[in-house]
């Protein structure tokens, strides 16, 4: 059976709407798998393109898999929301690496009433993070000013 998606050219399959389609490739082995579940993520819905962003995380080339971290994120900003099975695929990873991104999408676009209690936890630590750094770079901008200023008063 013969596809009608370009699988040699990325661009086309951001339009990717077909699960079947995508299973069928990934048993002819076709390349850009990563990049056709970004399409399954804009395109169906949450359930149909769940199982088949799994499959591409666990794909053996580095791009591709990275496309598939890029579905999630994209799945979390389009449903509001993800499967137990994304969630726990992120927890696994942690915010780090691929999932750095898609961790910080499904933070800010699923309602914190809505997350596990990991991705609770992290919105958490994220948000006192940025409080420290906060600190830290007024403390830093307070040295450098009272610095400045007893320069001049020196001279």
């Amino acid at each position: 059976m013969a596809s009608g998606w370009d699988w040699e050219g990325d661009e086309s399959l951001l339009r990717f709407d077909d699960p079947a389609e995508w299973d069928a490739a990934q048993e002819r082995g076709e390349g850009p798998l990563g990049s056709a579940v970004i399409g399954l993520a804009f395109n169906c819905s949450l359930a149909d393109a769940s199982p088949r962003i799994i499959k591409a995380m666990q794909l053996p080339d580095h791009g591709q898999r990275g496309f598939a971290y890029t579905a999630v994120g994209v799945a979390a900003r389009v449903n509001g929301g993800l499967t137990p099975e994304l969630f726990a695929a992120l927890r696994a990873e942690g915010h780090r690496g691929f999932a750095e991104t898609a961790v910080d999408d499904t933070l800010d676009y699923v309602p914190f009433r809505e997350l596990p209690l990991w991705f609770k936890w992290r919105t958490v630590a994220s948000k006192v993070q940025d409080k420290l750094a906060t600190w830290r770079l007024n403390v830093t901008y307070a040295a450098e000013d009272a610095r400045k200023a007893l320069r001049r008063r020196r001279t």
